[in-house]
């Protein structure tokens, strides 16, 4: 794996999913770009209706927890008022339909932002696992 150095010690730390896709700016696009996607592919119609019809601060948590989840700042995880991720689905029939659908919009996502290749592979297994472990069905 890549690494970078790390300035308080001087040594190289290895670089995480959140570095190699871009940082800040990269995960926040891929979070927009999985709602909107969501929003307006027809084949994700089951998965858009359990979201708010304002998709903003749905899009805005999407993008705290990604940045956290994939090694960069942990503010999702450091807040008081998190939810559990499982929790936070709970409510939810989640079904293999609805997986793929995630799935689905998340895959297409990353392409259309530009996620490298090698690191999209390796999101492709960490996603499918976090889908299958939230369904309900």
């Amino acid at each position: 794996m890549q690494t970078a150095d790390a300035p308080e010690s001087g040594e190289a730390k290895p670089l995480t999913p959140y570095d190699l896709i871009g940082g800040e700016e990269a995960v926040r696009r891929l979070a927009d770009r999985f709602y909107d996607i969501m929003n307006e592919e027809e084949a994700a119609a089951g998965i858009r209706r359990m979201h708010a019809q304002d998709l903003g601060q749905i899009k805005e948590r999407l993008f705290e927890f990604m940045s956290g989840w994939l090694g960069g700042p942990q503010d999702y995880f450091q807040r008081a008022d998190r939810p559990c991720i499982r929790s936070a689905h709970r409510p939810y029939a989640i079904g293999a339909t609805e997986r793929d659908q995630w799935l689905m919009c998340m895959s297409r996502a990353m392409v259309e932002t530009d996620v490298p290749e090698p690191v999209r592979k390796l999101l492709d297994q960490a996603f499918l696992r976090m889908a299958d472990m939230l369904r309900s069905s």
